[in-house]
């Protein structure tokens, strides 16, 4: 095939219009420290062979480790001051003890950009989880939730409650039961459900219906919201465009192959999602939610 000569003009043109393209980038707004006895080179590693720009570390409380031997606040002020390019934190403790306030506010003033993740066993509209969002909203920062029935933020049904209580505080949720609920005829007690979705699921309504709710998408309850049904998939990624975060939760060592749960949700977004809408979901929207330069 005769290939046209490039003129000067031509390739002006064209560098211009590269220069106008945002480079890729992919923020990653769940991961930890120590995840599983993992090491923190290994997660460095991890995050950057994903091709993540940014990565959001989430600390453990003082007690429990979020089920996952994560590390606690220190641990991630530590990891983000020594790469400061590359990771930033949120703070976190218990919502019901007496060191609630003191713990994250130190943190805080430290330099976190959130409040989470909040995986502890008490109600989701709580006296704890209303003493959690007053602190958010004097600091200006959002929270991120996991909510597992029966075990973590429970009573899931009446968390609008705390969102109308606090419109000004952002609030984002994550794990089995939020990406449950995204069906309308969730049964409460399946973890990882494979059924075909119904619209219309509380998740998919408060979406919808509350300016301060976003949803994570990160670990096997996310990836695995996208792939039980892919055609309900694309159109959800497509109606919560706006509001959809992506996150790798993922305690793998090599950050691909079929074990990677990071690195396949990333697959998935860019397969189920039209290129400006995957562009929102793996940046643009953190970005603008957690204020990341």
């Amino acid at each position: 095939m005769r290939c046209s000569p490039i003129t000067r003009r031509s390739f002006v043109a064209a560098a211009a219009a590269a220069c106008a393209q945002p480079a890729a980038t992919i923020i990653d707004i769940h991961q930890h420290t120590h995840y599983s006895g993992r090491p923190d080179d290994v997660l460095v590693a991890h995050q950057r062979k994903m091709g993540i720009t940014r990565t959001v570390l989430l600390p453990a409380g003082s007690r429990f480790g979020l089920a996952a031997d994560a590390f606690g606040n220190d641990s991630v002020v530590d990891l983000a001051r020594r790469y400061p390019d590359e990771f930033v934190f949120f703070a976190n403790e218990l919502p019901d003890i007496a060191e609630t306030r003191p713990v994250l506010e130190k943190y805080l003033k430290l330099g976190a950009i959130g409040i989470g993740e909040q995986k502890f066993p008490v109600e989701c509209d709580s006296a704890a989880i209303v003493r959690i969002a007053e602190i958010a909203r004097e600091y200006r920062v959002p929270v991120l939730l996991h909510f597992q029935h029966a075990a973590y933020n429970t009573g899931f049904e009446r968390f609008h409650k705390i969102l109308e209580k606090f419109p000004v505080v952002n609030f984002i949720g994550h794990a089995q039961t939020w990406w449950g609920n995204i069906d309308r005829g969730h049964d409460q007690t399946v973890m990882y459900p494979k059924t075909p979705v119904a619209p219309g699921g509380i998740t998919d309504r408060w979406l919808a219906d509350y300016s301060n709710m976003y949803g994570d998408l990160s670990a096997g309850s996310g990836l695995n919201s996208m792939l039980r049904d892919e055609d309900h998939a694309r159109q959800f990624l497509r109606r919560h465009q706006d509001k959809l975060l992506y996150g790798s939760d993922c305690n793998d060592h090599l950050g691909s192959g079929e074990k990677c749960i990071g690195s396949n949700g990333i697959a998935a977004i860019r397969r189920l999602a039209a290129p400006e809408v995957a562009g929102k979901i793996l940046s643009s929207n953190a970005r603008r939610l957690l204020r990341i330069a």
